[in-house]
């Protein structure tokens, strides 16, 4: 995937085709976030501002690209794994509760990948709150826009957490997946805030 051109990505999204769906537009949202997030680290140079802040912020983002273009691939693999599990023949009183247990394993596979997602979300939020005061006030706007971007990750990431939980049934899993959904919101807010601060900026 992370081969493709932008063409061929968006043929393959739009195709008839299992993967990719949703679950990797998430991650590629989280990806844009990231590097965006990094562009504006980038521009903020000079001597009046905080070049050790700035060199970590411009790491971490190249790094929290790097995490949600390899989700963005384990997305499409853990979809494949689901839908491999259903199937499973179910003939015989074992064969379904082996085709059981294999769905509900592949689908806690595949509630991981937007799990980690909404992580590097959160992440990318913190940073961009970092950046937010100590940047190029030229490149606030991107800045805002990654937050939109790391937003909308954590939103269709939320989505695709939820679908697989009513397939789990270990309860360790389910409870740690139901809250990194809810941190979903976390990020929401916190992207809210940090656009609503840009847009006062900006409009003064």
């Amino acid at each position: 995937m992370r081969d493709d051109t932008i063409a061929a990505f968006l043929d393959q999204l739009a195709a008839r085709v299992p993967a990719p769906g949703g679950g990797a537009t998430a991650a590629l949202h989280a990806a844009q976030a990231a590097a965006l997030l990094a562009m504006v680290a980038r521009y903020t140079d000079g001597p009046r501002y905080d070049a050790e802040l700035i060199n970590r912020i411009t790491a971490e983002a190249d790094g929290l690209r790097e995490d949600a273009l390899e989700l963005a691939e384990a997305d499409a693999e853990a979809f494949g794994a689901v839908a491999q599990a259903y199937r499973l023949p179910r003939e015989t009183e074992a064969e379904r509760r082996d085709r059981s247990a294999s769905i509900s394993s592949a689908l806690a596979g595949a509630a991981r990948p937007p799990a980690d997602v909404v992580r590097t979300a959160l992440l990318v939020i913190s940073l961009a709150e970092e950046l937010l005061p100590a940047g190029n006030r030229n490149m606030i706007t991107d800045l805002a826009a990654a937050a939109v971007a790391a937003r909308a990750a954590a939103v269709t990431a939320r989505l695709f957490i939820e679908v697989n939980l009513k397939g789990i049934t270990d309860p360790v899993l389910l409870a740690e997946f139901g809250a990194t959904a809810t941190a979903a919101d976390t990020v929401v807010d916190r992207a809210d805030q940090l656009v609503a601060a840009v847009r006062a900026e900006i409009s003064q």
